[in-house]
């Protein structure tokens, strides 16, 4: 993935009304959500919630699919992942991080909270 696109992703994702959307948009998996559903679960404005879908769209980090009279919205995981592959990609010089950070969190005594 290229900077340029990274870049574009993580600016969409930097409202928190968008990270809200694209997060419900995760959790609804494959199958999507109409603006109908997502207007309703996240108590948004449809007028405010176009205008966020429109920005993921530019960013590549959904898609919109018509079936019928609605408009499918769906997370693009491949694009999602890839902005993480690009955030992890030479992390801690090879040395693999997510182990290390739970192998410090299991050492962690139980009254105190480990943080990944």
């Amino acid at each position: 993935m290229e900077e340029k696109d990274v870049v574009i992703a993580l600016a969409a994702l930097a409202q928190a009304s968008r990270l809200q959307v694209f997060r419900a948009l995760v959790v609804a998996g494959q199958d999507g959500a109409t603006p109908g559903v997502l207007s309703d679960t996240l108590g948004m404005p449809a007028a405010t919630l176009s205008f966020h879908l429109r920005e993921l769209l530019h960013a590549g980090l959904v898609s919109q699919q018509r079936s019928g009279r609605h408009l499918i919205y769906r997370a693009e995981y491949a694009r999602m992942n890839g902005v993480l592959s690009y955030l992890t990609d030479h992390c801690c010089r090879g040395a693999p991080c997510l182990d290390v950070a739970a192998a410090a969190c299991a050492s962690t005594p139980p009254e105190t909270t480990c943080h990944v």
